[in-house]
C-alpha cells in the first residue's frame, strides 16, 4: 500500500533560519499554551515532530521523553541539546508507521505538524493506539478560519473560503484546517476534547518591534483561554484524551516493528531485530525505523 507523501526536513536549516529571534514571541506563545495544557510529570511522553528538540525543556518531568521526527539530521541537533540526559531518546519514524508499541505512553504532543499532513485520519490512527486509555494528546494545528483568512476573503485577496470545512493547500504539503472538521478527525478515533487554547494572535511584526516578545507573549497568554471558543487564531491548540471502553494491554518493550507489529526484539549496539528478522539500524544514537537493514 503506498504510504501518503511526507514533508522531509532532512538536511535543513530548519532549526536556525526558521526559528530566529524574529520568532521569539511564536515561541513563547506556543510554550505558555503547552505549559497550560500539559500534565506536568509522567511515566512516558513523546513529540511527534520534535526536531532539534525545541521544546524538550517542558518534558523534564517524565521519567522517559521519547523525541521522534522523520529528519535523522534535525534529530542528531536534538541528541546535542538533549543527549547527556540519559531519559532522551531519539527516533526516526513516519507519522504514518511508528513504531510504537500500543498504549506506550501517558502523554503524547504534536506542534507545527498538522498542517504537512495529507492523510489526518491515518496519522491520528497511529497516535491514538500509541496512547494508554486515559492518556493525553496535546495537538497544535493551523486554523483555516483566523481572522487573516477571514478578512483576506472578505477583501477578495485570497480565493479559498475560511468557512468551508474542507482542508486547504495553500502550498505543497501545507495545509490550514477549519476547527469544526479537526474536532470530528478527533472524535472520530476515540479522542475526548477537553480543553482549547488559541495562540499566536499578534504575528505582525510591527507589534512585536513595538512591544517585544516577552510582553506580546504575556497578552497572548491572557487570551489564549477565553477566546479559544472563536477560534480566531492561526495557531489552535487542543487537549485530547483516550477515550476506550477497554485498555490495551500493555506491554514491556516501547518499541514495536513498523514491518510487523512485533514488540519482540533482539537488541544491539547498532540495530534493533524484531522476532520475525525485520532490522532497524542505530546510528549515532538515533533509532531509525524509516528504511530497515536487509
Amino acid at each position: 500500500m503506498t504510504q501518503p507523501r511526507v514533508i522531509d526536513y532532512e538536511g535543513s536549516k530548519y532549526s536556525t533560519e526558521f526559528w530566529t529571534p524574529e520568532r521569539e514571541y511564536e515561541d513563547r506563545a506556543e510554550r505558555i499554551a503547552l505549559r497550560a495544557m500539559l500534565p506536568p510529570r509522567g511515566r512516558r511522553l513523546v513529540e511527534i515532530g520534535a526536531g532539534a528538540g525545541r521544546l524538550g525543556a517542558l518534558y523534564l518531568g517524565y521519567d522517559e521523553i521519547v523525541l521522534t521526527d522523520y529528519a535523522r539530521s534535525t534529530l542528531l541537533e536534538a541528541r546535542a541539546r538533549w543527549g547527556r540526559d540519559s531519559r532522551f531518546k531519539f527516533v526516526a519514524a513516519d507519522v504514518y508507521r511508528l513504531p510504537f508499541a500500543d498504549a506506550a505512553f501517558d502523554t503524547l504532543v504534536m506542534v507545527r505538524v498538522m498542517h504537512h499532513l495529507v492523510d489526518v485520519l491515518k496519522a491520528l490512527a497511529q497516535i491514538a493506539a500509541a496512547l494508554r486509555a486515559g492518556g493525553t494528546f496535546v495537538v497544535e494545528f493551523a486554523n483555516k478560519r483566523n481572522l487573516k483568512a477571514m478578512l483576506r476573503y472578505a477583501l477578495r485577496r485570497q480565493p479559498w473560503s475560511p468557512y468551508s470545512r474542507e482542508p486547504v493547500e495553500f502550498a505543497e504539503l501545507n495545509f490550514d484546517f477549519h476547527p469544526v472538521w479537526m474536532k470530528q478527525q478527533l472524535r472520530a478515533v476515540g479522542f475526548e476534547i477537553r480543553q482549547g487554547r488559541s495562540a499566536s494572535f499578534f504575528r505582525v511584526g510591527s507589534l512585536k518591534r513595538l512591544l517585544g516578545a516577552k510582553t506580546l507573549a504575556s497578552i497572548d497568554g491572557a487570551l489564549q483561554r477565553p477566546l479559544a471558543p472563536l477560534a480566531l487564531a492561526p495557531s489552535q491548540f487542543l487537549l485530547c484524551t483516550m477515550r476506550r471502553a477497554a485498555a490495551i494491554r500493555e506491554v514491556a518493550s516501547l518499541f514495536k516493528c513498523p514491518e510487523c507489529g512485533s514488540t519482540d526484539w533482539r537488541e544491539a549496539p547498532e540495530a534493533l531485530t524484531c522476532a520475525n528478522g525485520h532490522v532497524w539500524p542505530v546510528r549515532e544514537g538515533v533509532y531509525d525505523f524509516r528504511t530497515r537493514d536487509e
